[in-house]
């Protein structure tokens, strides 16, 4: 068993040890309470009834006594019912306390291991977060976490209550008769064997349901998010037979599962039957013959299934609690991956300054580099433009300058300060960031676009969604700014989308605004005016903008050309589509599309 689950269960319940310690005591009580039923039968068959020797403490016998003795105890046998009855109702008592504590303990440690995951989530760095799976995460932060406080709540006293049961039941009965208690267990060390091997093999087959479980979530998150694409391309069948072959594996699972406990409950059942016969016909035996009373074998018939329904119970406490250590471990994967370091000495100056890659060459995950030795300057204030085929490192750049990756050589400085040394929070606090495919949430359009402040003012607003061209289309919605956009706002348009995320970016000060092909789903007088504004509303914010359409890149103060990860042109607009290149090819071409656009128009005008 892993040491390292060992510890993380050991601190969950060592933050709430006085919970755990209550429900000890309780439980302790409760069992003790529990075999006092018997004693008392065979007290009363054996002493009172019977005028044989007491079995009693002296100080009991002493009480009976005052009381007026055996014969008393004989002629009012309803005391002995009003003491069961009492002796039950405050074991009861106990119990549900015991419960109480262990259920409180439980919740809390739950609490605290979801609040732990969700903070090391957050703080994991953005490479893991692209290959990480959203929906098994999501798995790991509530079925698996849902695993472990059912341990906590349940089982972890359940193994504690059983050991308990079976040290006492065993005391008892040595004290009774050691012969009847070796009979009473010829076929203990059977069941414990068999509890023994069921464990280890539902263990992994608890592993493998929770392996295709997480596969599950992960499928049904994945095909809901993208239902829209799945709809447009005509997938569902597709989809559905997919579903059903990852649906039908965990039912798979989950029924071997239920074999594997159904074999254990059945042979163990099996056991424990044959045990209470043999005890059974012992204690007739012995009693026929006059070696034991008739008080002792209702004592041990009585105690032999306290004694054997817990070693029972036990084997299926003990997968139950291999189970969350299945959970544990699957949730330790997430806790083990390392958050992006703190950085105790990090700088936090101002970004208004020129931004230079100085030779700068990353790749992902040792693979072939995707930027190679590239340097390049983008003046303070001024609007820079990238263009690049797919695959040309555009976006790299831009994970670069907010460190979300780390270049493998050179070095980038924003007014002469390597931004390794920047704080990243700060960093990104003061990067605007809108992408081509935004992410809205399912709120109201004035929670998504109000987001990155705290309470802010409606003035504030309706400026920023004046300036991303979106005001207009909002205030003709039929509930205004609180039109619900729906998840990942799929009742928008994608330019609608993308004016909203623009309007949320603007929010915020920023002292450098990426825009990620984040005006690709406008039209052209669009996207003229959203320029238009930006110019307008801050002189001093240097702007990078990523694009293929040249009508947006061309108002730039610097356009950049990548290939390959290499800058192989740059200059203004007018330069640029005077040289030989991937800039003027791209510009020919898109003026000859639009070009022929107009022709059609004006045929179907004049048609």
């Amino acid at each position: 068993m892993n040491q390292k689950r060992v510890r993380l269960m050991a601190r969950l319940i060592g933050k709430n040890k006085r919970f755990f310690i209550g429900a000890a005591i309780c439980t302790v009580i409760s069992v003790a309470l529990d075999y006092v039923t018997p004693l008392l039968l065979g007290e009363t068959l054996d002493y009172y009834l019977s005028g044989k020797p007491s079995a009693m403490p002296a100080f009991i016998n002493r009480i009976v006594d005052s009381w007026g003795g055996p014969g008393f105890m004989a002629r009012n046998l309803w005391i002995v019912g009003i003491l069961i009855v009492a002796v039950s109702a405050v074991g009861g008592a106990f119990n549900y306390a015991k419960v109480r504590l262990q259920n409180t303990a439980g919740e809390n440690a739950a609490l605290h291991l979801r609040e732990k995951l969700y903070r090391h989530i957050q703080r994991l760095p953005f490479s893991y977060h692209v290959k990480a799976e959203t929906g098994d995460l999501i798995q790991r932060c509530t079925s698996d976490v849902d695993t472990v406080r059912r341990t906590l709540s349940n089982q972890l006293m359940a193994v504690f209550s059983s050991v308990m049961m079976i040290v006492v039941a065993l005391t008892v009965l040595f004290m009774k008769d050691w012969r009847l208690t070796l009979f009473s267990l010829v076929l203990v060390p059977v069941l414990f064997a068999f509890a023994y091997v069921f464990f280890n093999l539902v263990h992994k087959s608890f592993t493998r349901v929770d392996e295709a479980e997480g596969r599950l979530s992960d499928m049904l998150q994945e095909s809901l998010t993208g239902v829209r694409v799945v709809r447009a391309f005509g997938r569902q069948q597709y989809e559905v037979e997919k579903f059903d072959r990852v649906n039908k594996n965990f039912t798979k699972e989950n029924f071997l599962c239920s074999k594997l406990l159904s074999v254990y409950w059945a042979v163990s059942d099996a056991l424990i039957m044959t045990q209470s016969c043999i005890t059974l016909l012992a204690c007739v035996f012995f009693a026929a013959r006059g070696e034991i009373t008739v008080g002792t074998l209702v004592v041990f018939t009585g105690y032999v299934g306290k004694l054997l329904w817990p070693i029972r119970q036990l084997g299926r406490t003990l997968s139950d609690i291999g189970k969350s250590f299945v959970a544990l471990s699957r949730i330790e994967e997430v806790l083990n991956e390392k958050e992006e370091p703190e950085e105790t000495d990090a700088v936090k100056p101002s970004l208004r300054g020129d931004i230079v890659f100085d030779n700068v060459t990353f790749g992902y995950d040792n693979q072939r580099s995707v930027l190679k030795d590239l340097s390049f300057t983008v003046p303070q204030g001024k609007t820079v433009a990238i263009l690049g085929a797919t695959g040309s490192g555009k976006s790299s750049i831009v994970h670069l300058l907010q460190r979300l990756f780390t270049p493998d050589s050179g070095k980038i400085t924003i007014g002469g300060v390597d931004i390794s040394r920047i704080d990243r929070g700060y960093l990104r606090s003061r990067v605007g960031l809108v992408l081509q495919e935004p992410f809205l949430y399912s709120k109201s359009i004035r929670d998504n676009v109000g987001i990155a402040v705290r309470e802010p003012a409606q003035e504030k607003i309706d400026r920023a969604a004046r300036d991303a061209a979106a005001l207009e289309f909002i205030l003709q919605s039929e509930q205004g700014w609180e039109t619900v956009v729906g998840e990942r706002g799929v009742t928008l348009s994608g330019g609608q989308k993308q004016r909203v995320a623009i309007a949320r970016t603007l929010m915020k000060e920023n002292d450098i605004l990426i825009f990620d092909d984040s005006l690709s789903a406008v039209d052209t007088e669009t996207d003229a005016a959203i320029r238009k504004a930006l110019k307008e509303r801050s002189r001093d914010t240097t702007t990078i903008i990523i694009s293929h359409r040249i009508v947006t890149l061309s108002q730039a103060d610097l356009i950049l050309v990548v290939e390959d990860g290499r800058i192989t042109q740059q200059g203004t607009h007018k330069q640029l589509i005077a040289q030989e290149g991937l800039y003027s090819r791209i510009f020919n071409i898109q003026t000859a599309l639009e070009e022929e656009e107009a022709r059609h128009a004006a045929k179907e005008v004049n048609a």
